[in-house]
């Protein structure tokens, strides 16, 4: 069994940062694309940053300059490093996986269980 494990969340003052981490766990051969989605209440689910296998990126254009994700292949994880942060960057992150290979098989389109950002003062 896959799973998606996102940490890094809290409360935080307009300004500051955080850095987010999402661990993947199982008999991982390779990950693909990763990204970080994000759900404020009331609103849809949107894209924040995503990073291919290769390390290309590409960002909301919300974020840009202000967030960086990158992973570690060896370590099955990617993280989002959040600086000024904005009272609009509350919401839930969500990690996603477009495909993990493991020694069970492929899976497509796993997400984590989320954790919640709050940017107030």
């Amino acid at each position: 069994q896959v799973q998606l494990v996102e940490s890094g969340g809290g409360l935080v003052q307009p300004g500051g940062s955080l850095r987010l981490s999402c661990a993947a766990s199982g008999s991982i051969y390779r990950l693909y694309t990763m990204a970080w989605y994000r759900q404020a209440p009331g609103k849809q689910r949107e894209l924040v940053a995503r990073i291919t296998n290769a390390a290309g990126t590409n960002y909301a254009d919300s974020v840009k300059g202000r967030f960086t994700i990158s992973r570690d292949n060896a370590k099955n994880t990617v993280y989002l490093q959040m600086n000024s942060l904005k009272p609009e960057d509350t919401a839930v992150y969500y990690c996603n996986a477009d495909q993990i290979v493991t020694s069970a098989g492929n899976y497509y389109d796993r997400w984590g269980q989320g954790t919640q950002v709050t940017v107030s003062s």
